[in-house]
């Protein structure tokens, strides 16, 4: 372990790592909320919009909730059908309003059953100090959210499965919002059903700069084995709590661009 590396990436934490930063990035979309379905809710469409610029990615997900009378878990579970002409021409970038319409269908049908979303990938509670696989749980989201009999299959490109390769970046900062919880104040810690030191890097083109940069990665694509990688790395720093270090890695490359 590279101690100068660690002591760095600790402090890039401690300064990234607070609420006066939220305001512009996409997890104040669900800091607006203070009910758990409406946190999941938010935070899983502000996730799902998470590429590109982050203004625009905040803008849409505001559109959004707006569109949805500012209710997201009350929109999704008592709409009736002609609320819906509410969300038709929502579109950002590849993602538009027939995406949207399946979505909150799959929102109905789940809450239906469950008080959360984090039973669509964790169906059962683990034994004390069993850990979940991250994969394997991102494997069954996919297969659960696409389980309704009308799913569409140009949807199915928003909700990423390590089994196609990919980072699963969106989700897997979907997660962290959702798992990780620590005396900042950024992160929800929500979902109590798995522990933080399972949890996924989320990566994309600028903190697979940076680590790459760094020495943390030295695969030279960017997929599934390179968030494991990475995470496998960050684990050397804090197995309790390796994803603390995205806030590092994403700052360095987005707003001090590092290279």
């Amino acid at each position: 372990m590279n101690e100068d590396l660690h002591k760095m990436l600790d402090q890039k934490v401690k300064q990234y790592n607070r609420i006066e930063f939220i305001d512009k990035d996409p997890i104040c979309i669900p800091h607006l909320y203070t009910q758990q379905q409406d946190i999941e809710i938010a935070a899983f469409f502000a996730a799902i919009f998470a590429w590109g610029n982050r203004t625009t990615i905040i803008n849409k997900s505001k559109e959004l909730l707006q569109r949805m009378d500012h209710a997201p878990y009350t929109f999704c579970t008592q709409h009736q059908e002609k609320d819906l002409k509410k969300l038709l021409g929502f579109v950002h970038r590849t993602f538009n309003d027939n995406d949207l319409l399946y979505c909150i269908e799959f929102f109905k049908k789940h809450y239906s059953h469950h008080a959360s979303l984090e039973t669509a990938f964790f169906e059962t509670k683990q034994e004390k100090n069993q850990l979940h696989s991250i994969e394997e749980a991102l494997i069954h989201f996919q297969s659960n959210f696409f389980s309704l009999e009308d799913a569409p299959a140009r949807t199915k490109k928003h909700i990423a499965s390590p089994l196609s390769g990919s980072t699963c970046k969106r989700l897997n900062m979907f997660l962290r919002w959702m798992v990780r919880k620590d005396k900042q104040g950024v992160d929800f810690g929500i979902w109590k059903n798995i522990s933080p030191a399972s949890l996924i890097m989320p990566i994309d083109v600028h903190v697979a700069r940076v680590s790459r940069a760094l020495g943390m990665v030295h695969r030279t694509q960017t997929d599934w084995q390179t968030a494991l990688e990475l995470t496998n790395y960050c684990r050397t720093l804090d197995p309790k709590d390796p994803v603390k270090y995205d806030f590092a890695l994403f700052s360095l490359g987005v707003i001090e661009k590092f290279n």
